[in-house]
């Protein structure tokens, strides 16, 4: 039996891709890695969820080193880019170049992506930067037909599982709370131009980025928008 290595963005995600991947004919192992959720309270939730999962399913689960301070030094100069833009190119970059590099650590045929489930991100995009980092390693999926996603939702609901809201960056993070703020305002209130940039990094930590860390998020105006971080 062949086996792959299925790079899990949340749990809910990786139900219908990993019983999707066993129709297939794969021994499938998980591999949470995703140093670009914020904060690290939310990243622990989500890994938690993958973990019950991987449980429910009976697969092996890997967990990868939670390395924000990294991702946040990968995407510096693009923190005003819209999402699905540049910064979403070299946030899936740098997880599936992890994964390709897991897989063959643990000696696995293949491995590919439950990016691809959601209806919000560019199936063809995942799958070319895919190719690009893995080349043949990388086997091309688009989780969501067959109604992939309407399945992992229902997976999750029967399950009582945990569901974000947000994809899972600072960034996005933003957006979504400053969407729910513009509907409980009135439209002068609210103004949809902000955007915004790392302004600075401090850890208090060798060990990396976490949630007592300081991270200074202010828009264009220069208005302090450290609400937003932990």
């Amino acid at each position: 039996m062949k086996s792959i290595l299925l790079h899990i963005c949340c749990g809910i995600c990786s139900s219908s891709a990993i019983e999707k991947l066993e129709q297939d004919g794969f021994k499938v192992s998980g591999l949470f890695y995703n140093p670009n959720i914020h904060p690290e309270e939310e990243y622990l939730r989500r890994l938690e969820t993958a973990r019950t999962v991987a449980g429910i399913l009976k697969i092996k689960l890997i967990e990868g080193v939670y390395d924000q301070k990294n991702w946040l030094a990968e995407v510096k100069g693009l923190e005003n880019e819209a999402e699905g833009g540049r910064r979403c190119a070299i946030c899936f970059r740098m997880r599936l170049e992890y994964s390709a590099k897991m897989a063959k650590k643990r000696g696995l045929n293949y491995f590919t992506t439950t990016l691809t489930i959601s209806p919000h991100k560019n199936t063809n995009w995942i799958n070319e930067i895919g190719r690009a980092v893995g080349q043949d390693y990388f086997l091309e999926y688009d989780f969501k037909k067959k109604e992939g996603f309407k399945n992992a939702i229902d997976f999750a609901r029967r399950h009582q599982l945990y569901r974000q809201n947000y994809c899972g960056c600072i960034f996005s993070q933003m957006k979504t709370r400053l969407t729910e703020q513009s509907e409980r305002k009135p439209e002068a209130e609210f103004d949809p131009s902000l955007r915004y940039r790392v302004v600075s990094l401090r850890s208090n930590s060798s060990e990396g980025f976490n949630s007592q860390d300081a991270l200074d998020i202010k828009d264009v105006k220069g208005y302090n928008l450290r609400r937003f971080a932990p």
